[in-house]
């Protein structure tokens, strides 16, 4: 199920739930999505805000947990020291998915598999696809330990 935050020409704004992206791609298409406020057919998607949360197991979705984070690289060490540990804390604790990186984070995001940090290869479409779906991911230079020299 994806959740949309919606607007009409007149900016009310709304909630939708579809899904998939095709499906609310085609009942746009349609005129079958229209405002709840105003009955205008002219929506479009606008940006959402942000959940952060982590389940405890994939059986429980909705037990959250706090998500603990690494602390970061001391900065005044400099900016080559820092990022060197930051692409080791990255290698050490995420897993890598490979070429699978777009179908595993759909799968952690609609709680198919155990939430976890994950890296990998995501084509350009791939990875506008993520964040169009609204699944948080960031692109960084593929990392390999024998790089940090």
């Amino acid at each position: 199920m994806i959740i949309y935050d919606l607007a009409c020409q007149h900016d009310h704004r709304f909630e939708g739930w579809f899904r998939s992206r095709e499906h609310f791609d085609s009942q746009l298409a349609a005129g079958l999505v229209d405002c709840p406020h105003c009955g205008s057919p002219e929506i479009r998607r606008v940006p959402s805000t942000v959940h952060v949360g982590r389940s405890t197991t994939i059986e429980n979705p909705t037990a959250l947990q706090p998500m603990t984070l690494p602390p970061l690289p001391d900065m005044r060490a400099g900016a080559l020291t820092a990022f060197r540990r930051l692409t080791e804390m990255l290698l050490a604790n995420c897993e890598d998915v490979g070429e699978e990186f777009a179908e595993e984070a759909r799968k952690i995001h609609y709680v198919e598999a155990p939430e976890r940090s994950i890296r990998g290869v995501a084509t350009a479409e791939e990875y506008q696809e993520l964040l169009d779906e609204g699944i948080e991911v960031f692109r960084l230079a593929r990392l390999k330990s024998g790089d940090l020299h």
